[in-house]
Parts: structure tokens; C-alpha cells; sequence
């Protein structure tokens, strides 16, 4: 009866989620544009490097300001006159050499970098939101086979418990059944618990904080039969079109850029001036209206573009150090993603199969048992029915993630597999 009130309760509980609104992965995955904190960041990074492509550009901008002085001046006669000057000065850069034109360059590069930065976010936002989609799944299955077990592990104690009432057994057998409901019952306690918290990643994932997730739908993971290059045609790929790559080889086209325009701190400047002014004491050598031409030839600038220049280098140098171990790591990853693949089909897949096919056999033989009442083991063969369903599962949701991390490493896209169906 214990049995029965358990089974009828977790029916309930399953039906209801059953009953509700169900999330699906689909659903879920959409939420990757949400304002994430994470994808924030790296669109606040993108804003600060489009202001900076704008702030270079800026340098070639028109400028008016006003110039003034207040002063006096000691004449010939020994009286102290006002010399003030008020001036409006129209200023337009016409030549810098090249400083300019290399600043907007390296900003843009920035630019480019920050855009691909934002792309991996996103597969890794991806890849997160589904890994904790699979995640309360899995804790839903692992509650279900916990409890099964659970309840077969307290049947059994409740039995011996009532033989050892009427005198039948002894007391060391009847302790270690109910040692072993009692981890059982621990398990089932960590399984809830799990439920819970595997919800609340989820809805952080989504970004979804004060909305946790009830029941979540099956997913279908057609992609999980799709077929995959090899590794010499992926790497290759991937050394093209991962979004890590690109951004670092983004910063060090603008970290040459920058030095060019460092550089170009030596060369002179050209500027077209206009002014317009106002004086309190008339004299010869002003004007009232002025326009020209203006040369900046530097001479000597100490060691300060040297030191820029050294710092620039260095910066390049470490982001080049940067690349090369980003693409060392990139060749062991996809390796190990493809190996992933390949094991999970060629072997994780058919043990899976094969212990839901035999477990699947083992409760049918335990449930016709049961009818003729041989044997009463159909409470175990359930659980252990459940546990190999939760088993190929786990494979299922593993490959996904693996073929998903496989995605984001190709820059969201893989390339065509010769033979196979588009």
C-alpha cells in the first residue's frame, strides 16, 4: 500500500508538470539576445570602441573658439594703457601625415574585434543555456529512478521489519536494509534539491531570474545525427572563421595601425586658419580679419614617442603570443570535441541502446513474474528501467553539447561534408 500511495503521488506530480505550460529548447535558446550581464559587456565594449572610431575621426573636425586676453601695457609716455585682445579663431586640419588616417584604421580594427567578441558570447551563452536545459532534465529523470529506488529499498526493510516483529531474521540484516533505504532515501533528498537549483541556473542562463521553469519539454536533437568533417578539413575552418581568432587578429592589425600613427607623431602638421579679432589699442601689425595657412614642424620630442612606441610593441607582441597559443589550444579542443562525437556514437549510443533494450526485456519478464507471483522483483527492474532511460539520455544531451561546442568553435557554422545530404 506504501508502494501504491508513492507511485500515485509521483503519477500526480508528473501529470500536473505534464499538465502545464512546457518549455521547450527552442524557446529556451531564444532568450540568448536577452540583457544578459554577460552579452552587456560585451556590447558596452562594442559602444566604447565605436566611440573611439569616432573621437579618431574627430581630429579632422572644423574647431571655432574664442581667444582672449585682458592686460596692460606701459607706453613711451609712461601711462599705462589697455591692451586687450579679443579674437574668434576658425581652425580646420588640412595635413597631419598620416596620424589621423591610421587612428580611424586601428579604431575600426577594434571594432571588428569587439563584433567578434559579441559573436562568442553569444555561442557561449548558447552553449550554456542549452547545457542547463539538459541539466534539469536529467535531475527530473535522476528524482524519478532515485525514488524508484528508493521505494524498493524501503519495501524491503518494511518486509524484514514485520518478520522480524513475528521472529523471523535478525536484527544485523534488518539494520543493513534500512542503512540502505536510508542512503536511498539521501539520494532522493539530493535529487530534489538538484531539481531545484537546476531550475534556477536555467533561468539565470535565460535571464530569467524570477521566473523559474516548471516543466520543459522533451527536445527532439535531430542535429544529433548530422555528419561532421574531419579533423584536417575542420581545422582549417575553424583557424578561419573562430571568433577568438578573428578578434585578436583584428587587435594586431590595429595595434600596426597604431604604430604607424605614433610614428607620424615626427611628421609636421598643416592647419587652415581664420581669425577674427577685436583690440583695445590700435596698431599697425594687427588685423581685424585674418586667414592662412599654419606649419607645426616638430624638432624634438624627447623620448616620448619612443616610449610609445615601445609600449605599442609590446602589446602587439603579447597579443601575436596570444593567437599562437589561442590556436594550439583551438587544434587540442576540436580534437577532443570530434573524439567526443565519434565515441559517443560508435559506443556510447549502442551501450545505451542495448541496456534499454535489455532492461526494457528484464521488466517485462519481472512484471509477468509478478502476475504469477514467482517473484516480487518488479519494483527493482522499474528502477533500474528508469536509471538505463536516464543513461541514454545523458548520451544524447552530451553529443548535442558536443556537437554545439563544435558549432562555436566553427564561428556558428560548419563546412559542407562532401556526400551528405544539405
Amino acid at each position: 500500500m506504501r508502494h501504491a500511495a508513492c507511485s500515485v503521488l509521483l503519477a500526480c506530480a508528473l501529470s500536473s508538470a505534464a499538465g502545464a505550460e512546457q518549455l521547450t529548447l527552442d524557446e529556451a535558446l531564444s532568450t540568448v539576445t536577452a540583457a544578459h550581464p554577460e552579452r552587456r559587456i560585451a556590447e558596452s565594449d562594442l559602444a566604447l570602441s565605436r566611440a573611439d572610431r569616432d573621437h579618431a575621426a574627430s581630429r579632422q573636425d572644423f574647431s571655432l573658439f574664442l581667444d582672449g586676453s585682458l592686460r596692460s601695457g606701459r607706453r613711451p609716455d609712461g601711462d599705462w594703457k589697455p591692451d586687450n585682445i579679443g579674437r574668434i579663431v576658425a581652425r580646420k586640419p588640412l595635413l597631419d601625415f598620416g596620424r589621423t588616417g591610421q587612428l580611424v584604421a586601428a579604431a575600426d580594427q577594434d571594432i571588428v574585434a569587439r563584433q567578434a567578441d559579441l559573436l562568442n558570447i553569444e555561442s557561449l551563452r548558447r552553449i550554456d543555456i542549452m547545457a542547463r536545459y539538459f541539466d534539469v532534465l536529467l535531475a527530473d529523470q535522476q528524482y524519478v529512478a532515485d525514488n524508484e529506488f528508493m521505494t524498493v529499498a524501503y519495501l524491503d526493510w518494511d518486509k524484514a521489519r514485520e518478520r522480524f516483529e513475528l521472529g523471523v531474521g535478525n536484527r544485523p540484516d534488518l539494520l543493513r536494509l534500512e542503512a540502505f533505504y536510508q542512503d536511498w532515501r539521501e539520494r532522493r533528498s539530493a535529487s530534489l534539491q538538484r531539481m531545484r537549483s537546476a531550475r534556477q541556473k536555467l533561468a539565470h542562463a535565460m535571464y530569467r531570474p524570477d521566473k523559474l521553469p516548471t516543466a520543459l519539454a522533451e527536445p527532439s536533437l535531430q542535429d544529433n545525427a548530422r555528419q561532421v568533417p574531419e579533423y584536417d578539413t575542420l581545422l582549417s575552418w575553424v583557424m578561419q572563421k573562430n571568433p577568438r581568432i578573428q578578434a585578436l587578429q583584428a587587435q594586431i592589425v590595429a595595434a600596426d595601425a597604431r604604430l604607424a600613427a605614433i610614428r607620424a607623431e615626427r611628421r609636421p602638421l598643416l592647419d587652415a586658419e581664420v581669425i577674427g579679432g577685436g583690440y583695445s589699442r590700435e596698431s599697425t601689425t594687427r588685423d581685424e580679419l585674418s586667414a592662412g595657412l599654419v606649419f607645426t614642424i616638430p624638432l624634438y620630442q624627447g623620448g616620448r614617442v619612443d616610449a610609445r612606441v615601445a609600449r605599442e610593441l609590446a602589446q602587439k607582441e603579447r597579443r601575436v603570443a596570444e593567437l599562437e597559443k589561442l590556436k594550439l589550444d583551438l587544434a587540442d579542443t576540436l580534437l577532443a570535441t570530434l573524439q567526443e562525437i565519434e565515441w559517443l556514437r560508435s559506443s556510447g549510443r549502442p551501450a545505451a541502446d542495448k541496456q534499454v533494450e535489455y532492461r526494457d526485456w528484464a521488466l517485462e519478464r519481472a512484471r509477468a513474474e509478478y502476475e504469477l507471483e514467482l517473484k516480487t522483483n518488479l519494483g527493482s527492474s522499474m528502477a533500474e528501467t528508469q536509471a538505463a532511460q536516464l543513461r541514454r539520455k545523458q548520451v544524447e544531451y552530451r553529443l548535442a553539447l558536443a556537437l554545439a561546442r563544435l558549432e562555436a568553435l566553427s564561428g556558428g557554422s560548419l563546412p559542407p561534408v562532401e556526400g551528405a545530404q544539405q
